[in-house]
């Protein structure tokens, strides 16, 4: 790990930084990977082969920290149809729930977890006039109502599912083009990315109307992933279709970025808010690298421009990128076959 401007620093004025990486190698290239959110469940983690064929795999791996080893559990490896393109654990901290993961590909699935095994509790199709649907392209859980689902597929559609009673609560056409990413903000509120280039922010007490937050500035540029910050939801940061850059944007002031994070070496892939930190940012590349980004006023440089606090270089481009939202201090990569989960000690704070 290296650092750049604005390192962590305690109250003595030393640095203190350790870092712990646990790598593990499954037997095919990995896409898509999420953290449990459970309490009782905070080292696993799901991941998916990324296989050019009809059957792909699922596998649920725990980190045993005592040993620093991550393991699959056999009994909870399960075959997939087509790469799913993301993985969900239901967001249950409490426990409260039953133990689900939600995949999507072809439709989204529901995935009931036992100490037995994995059964498909739900397949969910989005097209109510056939049998067959657009790929989803990706969906999100909604955190603060745990019963939405919203998907978004290629046909320029969103669909937000009613996962208890396994319905349909409302399909929009969102954009002009294929729909790439979608991110709750709240409750009834989601925003969307897309090919034809803008965010775009809906509030499911109006369906009629949604706000464009960004345009791409070259006409028709695809925007290709979104993060909403969940600990200052007036925040998001999206990613350009092969674009070095992270474009960071404020939902009260529409159209112009805050900031442009212009670090990566190569198109950016992913892009992850800390779960606890309103002012942290982490994004991975094509250059192999995983940067964490200090957005609040300390970390500026005297030109109003940032910089990586920490730099991490993987062993190949960065597909995926996820933080944990039990464990605020792990970060999960996934390069080729790898899955590495990085815990950063250093102290944060952040001024607001």
């Amino acid at each position: 790990m290296g650092t750049g401007g604005g390192p962590d620093k305690d109250g003595s004025g030393e640095q203190q930084r350790r870092t712990e990486i646990f790598t593990y190698e499954s037997p095919w290239d990995i896409y898509a990977m999420n953290w449990s959110v459970r309490s009782d469940k905070k080292y696993r983690l799901a991941v998916a082969s990324l296989l050019e064929q009809y059957s792909n795999r699922v596998q649920i791996v725990q980190l045993d920290n005592s040993t620093g080893e991550i393991r699959p559990d056999p009994a909870l490896s399960f075959d997939h149809p087509y790469p799913p393109t993301k993985l969900v654990f239901i967001p249950d901290k409490e426990c409260q729930r039953p133990d689900l993961l939600a995949t999507s590909s072809d439709f989204l699935r529901l995935w009931q977890i036992s100490d037995s095994g994995m059964e498909l509790k739900s397949l969910l199709n989005n097209n109510r006039s056939t049998e067959f649907s657009g790929p989803l392209t990706s969906f999100d859980w909604n955190e603060a109502e745990p019963r939405r689902i919203g998907t978004c597929s290629i046909d320029t559609t969103c669909t937000i599912w009613d996962i208890e009673r396994e319905v349909v609560d409302t399909q929009l056409i969102a954009h002009d083009k294929e729909v790439y990413d979608i991110a709750w903000g709240g409750v009834g509120v989601f925003a969307s990315v897309s090919g034809d280039g803008s965010v775009r922010v809906f509030d499911l007490r109006d369906k009629e109307n949604s706000t464009i937050i960004y345009d791409s500035p070259e006409p028709n540029t695809p925007l290709v992933r979104l993060g909403w910050n969940k600990p200052d939801p007036r925040y998001m940061a999206t990613i350009v279709m092969d674009s070095k850059k992270v474009v960071v944007l404020d939902i009260r002031f529409p159209t112009l970025p805050v900031m442009e994070l212009q670090s990566h070496r190569a198109s950016v892939n992913a892009v992850a808010w800390a779960p606890h930190s309103s002012c942290h940012l982490c994004t991975a590349g094509d250059d192999s690298q995983a940067l964490i980004w200090d957005l609040s006023p300390t970390g500026q440089q005297p030109d109003g421009s940032f910089d990586p606090i920490l730099i991490y270089t993987a062993g190949a481009e960065i597909e995926q990128l996820q933080w944990s939202t039990s464990l605020p201090d792990w970060v999960a990569i996934a390069f080729s076959n790898k899955l590495q989960i990085l815990r950063d000690s250093a102290k944060r704070c952040c001024i607001r």
